[in-house]
């Protein structure tokens, strides 16, 4: 960088997913970048997902508030890049998750670094799924609260596909309520 250059935001998160394997955008800010959101914040921070522990560059973290996270949503048999792709406008641009992946990172998310009300709020937006994409994610999902929460909000929310998440996810729902106590200090239950 020469002095008075200014970083591009998508050539540095290409350039970041050099070494860090899967780096994408992904959750709240994917849905956002694909036109799903609920308030507009002026300057929200980058929620990257990827798959391996690393940490991100202060140069970038410095000019770009960010979040990085590592942990395993899908099962090994999913195959890798599934529902990550550039943006329709920047072909070339940085991997972004596509809303139905970019739903369940943020799902994942609730209770840690989300909120639940306002994750509500954000998957309410999501009106249209391809179904057989929603499937596949929730079929190689490996965490009941995140499919659980898709179903159940789904439902709840009277969303055109609630009928296809809870098809897709009928043998990893359980007989049993979950439940979890966050970091608010609220409980959140979700029926089977």
């Amino acid at each position: 960088m020469f002095p008075n250059d200014e970083l591009q935001r998508d050539a540095c998160l290409k350039f970041v997913a050099r070494n860090i394997p899967g780096l994408h955008v992904g959750g709240k800010t994917a849905l956002a970048w694909r036109g799903v959101r609920h308030n507009l914040s002026p300057r929200e921070r980058l929620n990257l997902w990827g798959d391996a522990r690393a940490k991100l560059p202060i140069w970038f973290t410095g000019r770009f508030p960010s979040r990085y996270t590592s942990k395993s949503l899908f099962s090994k048999r999913l195959p890798g890049g599934f529902g990550l792709q550039p943006l329709p406008e920047t072909p070339d641009g940085p991997l972004v998750s596509v809303p139905e992946r970019a739903l369940l990172e943020m799902l994942s998310e609730v209770g840690l670094q989300q909120g639940v009300e306002e994750a509500r709020n954000i998957m309410e937006g999501v009106r249209s799924v391809r179904s057989e994409v929603l499937d596949t994610l929730l079929k190689n999902s490996l965490r009941v609260k995140v499919i659980r929460l898709c179903v159940q909000w789904a439902e709840e929310l009277n969303l055109d596909w609630a009928a296809a998440a809870r098809n897709s996810a009928r043998r990893k729902l359980g007989k049993s309520r979950w439940s979890a106590r966050l970091k608010d200090g609220t409980t959140l239950t979700l029926k089977p």
